[in-house]
C-alpha cells in the first residue's frame, strides 16, 4: 500500500517551556523583512505599498554594497538595520544608506552565502543574528554589537555533525535547520532538526528515511532504509504556522540521483512536503510529489501557505512545488490536494536491477509550469536563433543517437558497452523547472508567482564500476565520453551548446529546444488556473528581433501590496517589475549579473526600499 497522506492527532509530551513571546500568524512582511522570504508563511510578500503600479517606473538606485565575492544572498532588515553576508564577514549596515554599523569576520571558515536569521530576544537576552558556515557550524552574534553570544554553544559557536548551508528558520525560541549531505546513498542522515535558540541544545530530529515501526519504513524495500544518507532537507527556508504549531519541511529526492536499484520502493519521505508538530517533531501529515525519484527532482523550494476562496468558503492551503515545476495546492490541515490529483502511468526504462514506480502523481490543477516532454519537431531551428546554433544542436542530437520517447518522469535507458549511443532526454532536467528561490504569493488575491525555466538533461545509464554509486557526475562510468562542445558532466549532459556568432565569437550557452526557455507565471490558487505568464528574460547574443526567448536561474520573485511582482531570476542581469494582476511589464533596470530573491522594507526615513543581490553587489532602490 502506498502512503500518500497521513494525519495524526497532535499528541505527545511538549518540550520544556521555551519562554518567548508567541508569534502571530500574519501573511507578508511589514516595515521589516526579518527572514529569507519575509515571513514564517514563506510568501515572499510585503504589505508595503508606497511603491506601486502608478509610480514604480520612477524607481531609481540609491545605494549599493560590495559583497567581496559571488553570492546567493537575500539580506534581512530589522528596525532599519540590514544584516547580510559579505565574503567572510557578517555585516550590519544602515538600511537607509548602506553605511556599515558593525562587521564580524569568520576565521578559518566560510559563512553560507544565502542569508542570516534574526531572533528578536526576550526579557533576559538581547536580539541575535544567526548564521551557518560551510564548516558545519552555527554562529550567534549580538544583533547590536556583532559580538559572539557566549551562552550559545562554545562561546557563540556550535559545531554540527551534519552541516546546513542556509540560515535557520526561527519560531519562538526554536531554530529549525536542514542538512547538506551531498548525493551519497550511504553516510550521514539528511534529517531536519530543531535546536534551542539560546543554547544550541538539540530538541528533536525528524527522520526523513523512516526507521522500523515508523510511517513509511515499508516503502524502502529489502532493508534499503539502513544507513541511508541524504533524502535531505536542503531548502533555504521552511514554513511555520504559529496558529497550529506546525512546521513544513520540503524533502529532497533520495540518492543516487539517477539510479534507484539499491533502494526499491516509493522511498518516503523523499520528494515530500512533510508537516510536523513544531515543538515535538511529531508527524501530522505528508504528501509525496514523486515516487522513487530517478531524476534529481528535489523539493528544493520551501512551501508557502495562505488562504484561498473556493465554493464560497475560506480554505487554508500550502503550496508545494518541486524541480519538475509541478505545483500541488494542498489543504494545510490534511495535506490533501485541493483540486485533486491522479496517479498517471509513466514510461519505464530498461536498466537491469532498477525498480520503477508504475505511476506518478499529477495535480488536476494547475497544469505543469514547465516543459515536460520532447520530440524531434521541438529541436530549435535557424529561424528561432541562428544558423550556427541550430547546426550545433542538430549535430548534438545526431551525436547522441537521437532520443528515446520522452514524457514526464521517463525512466533512463541502459547503454551497453560497445553499443551505439542512444539517449534519454529529461524535461525539466538539471537545474530546470523551478528551484530553491521558491514562489511568491499575494495572499489578498490568492495569486502564486513562479519563475520557471526549461533546461533539459540528456544521457543514459551504464554498467557501474564495483564500489561506485554512480549518482551525480561521472563516478562509476565505465565509458568516458568525449563531450566536445556539450556542456555538463557525462554521461549526463545539458541539452544545450556553446553558441557562436557568424564570426565564430562565443556569445553564450543556449538550449537546443525551441524557445521560450523561461517564464514568470501567475497561478490563481482560488481556481487552479494560469492567470497570466510572461516570457521573462532575453538572450543578448541573438539578433535583436529574436532575443525575447525567456530564461531563468534558480532564484524566485517577490510580491507586494502595491500590486507588483519583482523578478530578478533571469540570466540576462535585468531586474523587472510587473503588474501582479495583469503581468504587464512596468519597470526594468540592469544589475550586471544574475539576481537572487529580492526583498523590500521601510527605512527610518519612512521610505520604502527594494533590495536585491546580484553577483558581488547588493543593489538598493527607492522612489526619488
Amino acid at each position: 500500500m502506498r502512503f500518500r497522506w497521513f494525519s495524526v492527532l497532535a499528541a505527545g509530551v511538549i518540550l520544556a517551556s521555551l519562554a518567548a513571546p508567541a508569534s502571530r500568524a500574519q501573511y507578508g512582511a511589514g516595515k521589516n523583512w526579518p527572514s529569507y522570504r519575509g515571513d514564517l508563511a514563506g510568501t515572499g510578500y510585503s504589505r508595503l505599498k508606497q511603491i506601486n503600479t502608478n509610480n514604480v517606473s520612477n524607481l531609481t538606485q540609491v545605494w549599493t554594497y560590495q559583497l567581496h565575492g559571488s553570492s546567493e544572498l537575500t539580506p534581512i532588515v530589522v528596525n532599519s538595520v540590514m544584516y547580510m553576508i559579505a565574503g567572510r564577514n557578517i555585516v550590519a549596515v544602515d538600511a537607509d544608506n548602506g553605511k556599515t554599523t558593525w562587521s564580524y569576520q569568520v576565521v578559518h571558515d566560510q559563512p553560507s552565502t544565502r542569508s542570516v536569521a534574526y531572533w528578536p530576544g526576550d526579557k533576559k537576552d538581547p536580539p541575535r543574528i544567526i548564521f551557518t558556515t560551510y564548516g558545519k557550524k552555527i554562529i550567534e552574534l549580538n544583533a547590536s554589537t556583532g559580538k559572539p553570544v557566549p551562552t550559545f554553544g562554545d562561546d557563540g559557536i556550535l559545531t554540527l555533525k551534519v552541516g546546513y548551508d542556509a540560515a535557520p528558520t526561527i519560531y519562538k525560541n526554536i531554530m529549525y535547520i536542514g542538512a547538506n549531505t551531498g548525493a551519497l546513498p550511504v553516510g550521514p542522515p539528511g534529517d531536519p532538526r530543531a535546536l534551542d535558540v539560546k543554547t544550541g541544545k538539540l530538541l528533536w530530529v525528524f527522520h526523513t528515511v523512516p526507521l522500523p515501526g515508523h510511517v513509511g519504513n515499508n516503502t524502502w524495500l529489502n532493508g534499503s532504509w539502513k544507513d541511508r544518507s541524504s533524502t535531505n532537507v536542503w531548502s533555504v527556508y521552511f514554513g511555520v504556522n504559529p496558529k497550529t504549531n506546525t512546521v513544513f519541511f520540503p524533502v529532497s529526492g533520495p540518492p543516487p540521483n539517477y539510479y534507484g536499484g539499491g533502494r526499491p520502493g516509493d522511498n518516503l519521505f523523499g520528494n515530500s512536503l512533510v508537516a510536523v508538530n513544531a515543538k515535538t517533531g511529531k508527524l501530522k501529515w505528508y504528501f509525496q510529489t514523486i515516487h522513487h525519484d530517478l531524476w534529481d527532482q528535489d523539493m528544493s523550494a520551501g512551501p508557502a501557505y495562505f488562504n484561498i476562496k473556493r465554493h464560497g468558503k475560506t480554505v487554508p492551503v500550502v503550496v508545494a512545488i518541486n524541480k519538475s515545476a509541478v505545483m500541488f495546492i494542498l489543504n494545510r490541515k490534511t495535506g490533501k490536494p485541493v483540486f485533486g490529483y491522479k496517479e498517471r502511468p509513466v514510461l519505464k526504462g530498461d536498466v537491469p536491477g532498477e525498480w520503477y514506480s508504475p505511476t506518478q502523481p499529477f495535480p488536476l490543477k494547475p497544469p505543469q509550469l514547465a516543459r515536460n516532454s520532447y520530440n524531434s519537431s521541438d529541436l530549435v531551428t535557424a529561424a528561432e536563433t541562428t544558423p550556427q546554433h541550430a547546426a550545433a544542436c542538430q549535430a548534438l542530437e545526431k551525436k547522441f543517437g537521437g532520443f528515446y520517447p520522452s514524457g514526464p518522469y521517463t525512466g533512463w535507458m541502459f547503454h551497453k558497452e560497445g553499443a551505439p549511443v542512444k539517449s534519454n532526454i529529461q524535461f525539466p532536467g538539471g537545474t530546470g523547472g523551478a528551484n530553491w528561490g521558491g514562489p511568491a504569493v499575494d495572499p489578498k488575491d490568492g495569486y502564486v508567482f513562479v519563475h520557471t525555466h526549461d533546461n533539459a538533461l540528456i544521457g543514459w545509464i551504464e554498467k557501474r564500476q564495483p564500489g561506485k554509486y554512480y549518482g551525480r557526475g561521472t563516478e562509476g562510468s565505465t565509458q568516458p565520453y568525449d563531450r566536445g562542445s556539450v556542456l555538463g558532466p557525462g554521461p549526463y549532459f545539458s541539452f544545450a551548446t556553446r553558441a557562436t556568432n557568424a564570426e565564430g565569437k562565443p556569445v553564450g550557452q543556449w538550449p537546443c529546444q525551441k524557445p521560450p526557455w523561461g517564464k514568470l507565471i501567475a497561478v490563481n490558487a482560488n481556481t487552479g488556473e494560469i492567470a497570466w505568464s510572461d516570457v521573462a528574460g532575453i538572450t543578448k547574443g541573438l539578433p535583436k528581433d529574436k532575443q525575447d526567448t525567456g530564461n531563468g536561474s534558480s532564484a524566485g520573485p517577490m510580491a507586494t501590496a502595491g500590486g507588483l511582482v519583482f523578478d530578478g531570476a533571469t540570466t540576462d542581469g535585468i531586474f523587472r517589475a510587473y503588474d501582479s494582476k495583469t503581468g504587464k511589464l512596468l519597470w526594468v533596470t540592469t544589475l550586471g549579473a544574475n539576481g537572487n530573491d529580492p526583498m523590500t522594507y521601510e527605512g527610518k526615513d519612512g521610505k520604502q526600499y527594494v533590495a536585491i543581490s546580484a553577483g558581488t553587489m547588493v543593489h538598493v532602490f527607492a522612489l526619488p
